[in-house]
């Protein structure tokens, strides 16, 4: 009798667990179909890649860098598709292009690789040219020396949740450190200019399938780089290592011997500076890794840099770089940019001009009236997998190519000034 009795309450219980269960995963699922996720967006319009497209009227080149973690080529598929398809991009090349990054001043280093693959409409009227940049194996060699700490040695004594954050957090945590390193910083600067150097230099049928040899500035880099439109994504640490290495370029041109560039050179960055440029930083951490580093050479001179007739105007980078940066207020290693950022932060001679957006990536859970809660992990990870970022980064905002997905689903405040 005891013994049915015990049966009946556990059936009891488990059915009770059963259906409290089921009550819950209902209610948060119906919270995420209603999808009431922000999306807020602060700054002047801007055209996304369709933009790109109108002025060059063929071709446009996407360089994209990850962020922290372990990365192997091919970690942005999922994001090329989606924007592939947003873009109306149904045709691709059947193979990819690999470079294996050299560098002069680092001819022994292993500085990545540079996976390339190319997108085109039915027509073959419009081409998106994708350079994938992965740097991991920058950092990998100097992580191993934490390989110890997830061994069988000392797993075993963590519970098994805690062992894979622990994984996780070995994986990613030094990174931020490794790059903050004096030597380090300057060879993943070098992958970026590198990859950089291969994106503007040469198009599509001038690229070698595999490669290792050296990107250097040629004629047909200045001929080539005449009609192409550029813009950047990236993610987290990648962010500031896009803005360290633009503003190392910067620095570069600014110190040519004799004040002078051969002729090849001059002609390249003649036409480099009329450029305008997009970065698109997911997940931004630009105000976090600042902390501690000194401020650019050229700063707070906007006008005497950017504006035609300006006293420096002949020494610009480019003539702009919209800055579009992509927070989740939920991820915990993201930050918008205050306007003073740029001013007082980015070199001038950028010319950047900042957009924010205020986007939750990941959804937000009522937890029964004890709090709101959204996954942080979720949060910093989600951007590119998110249709509202990359309808952004497709077509913008304010303008005739504009996705009805942003439309009805993002506010926007526009600047003015």
């Amino acid at each position: 009798m005891k013994n049915l009795l015990l049966l009946s309450m556990i059936l009891i219980i488990s059915g009770c667990a059963s259906f409290g269960e089921g009550v819950t995963t209902a209610i948060l699922k119906k919270q995420e179909k209603e999808d009431l996720r922000e999306c807020r967006i602060d700054g002047k319009s801007f055209g996304g890649l369709q933009a790109n497209f109108t002025e060059s009227n063929h071709s446009v080149k996407l360089l994209m860098v990850h962020g922290v973690g372990t990365h192997i080529p091919s970690y942005s598929t999922q994001f090329q598709e989606k924007l592939s398809e947003e873009l109306g991009l149904d045709e691709m090349s059947s193979h990819y292009k690999e470079i294996q990054l050299v560098n002069r001043e680092y001819p022994e280093q292993d500085l990545g690789m540079l996976r390339i693959r190319r997108l085109l409409d039915k027509e073959q009227n419009r081409e998106l040219i994708f350079y994938e940049l992965t740097w991991s194996s920058i950092t990998n060699r100097q992580k191993e020396k934490l390989k110890y700490d997830t061994s069988g040695a000392y797993s075993f004594r963590r519970a098994d949740v805690n062992q894979m954050l622990k994984v996780f957090s070995n994986d990613t945590s030094p990174d931020p450190m490794i790059y903050l390193g004096k030597y380090s910083q300057d060879i993943i600067l070098a992958s970026f200019r590198t990859a950089l150097c291969w994106m503007v230099g040469r198009g599509w049928d001038d690229l070698p399938r595999e490669s290792q040899e050296m990107c250097s500035l040629t004629q047909m880099a200045v001929e080539q780089h005449v009609k192409d439109q550029f813009a950047i994504v990236s993610h987290s640490l990648g962010s500031r290592i896009v803005m360290d290495g633009m503003q190392s370029i910067a620095r570069k041109l600014g110190k040519a011997e004799d004040g002078k560039f051969d002729q090849i050179k001059a002609d390249f960055i003649a036409n480099f500076q009329k450029k305008k440029i997009p970065f698109y930083l997911m997940s931004n951490q630009l105000p976090l890794l600042e902390m501690g580093a000194l401020p650019p050479e050229v700063v707070d001179q906007h006008d005497k840099y950017c504006v035609p007739g300006g006293e420096q105007y002949q020494q610009r980078m480019v003539a702009q770089t919209s800055i579009i940066a992509f927070s989740d207020p939920n991820d915990l290693l993201s930050y918008a940019i205050p306007q003073q950022f740029a001013q007082r932060r980015l070199d001038s001679r950028l010319c950047a001009e900042i957009t924010n957006i205020n986007i939750n990536v990941a959804h937000v859970i009522d937890l029964f009236g004890m709090g709101k809660f959204a996954n942080p992990l979720t949060a910093h990870t989600g951007y590119d997998s998110d249709d509202r970022v990359v309808a952004l980064i497709a077509n913008g905002i304010d303008t005739e190519h504009t996705s009805d997905i942003v439309t009805e689903r993002c506010e926007w405040t526009e600047y003015v000034d």
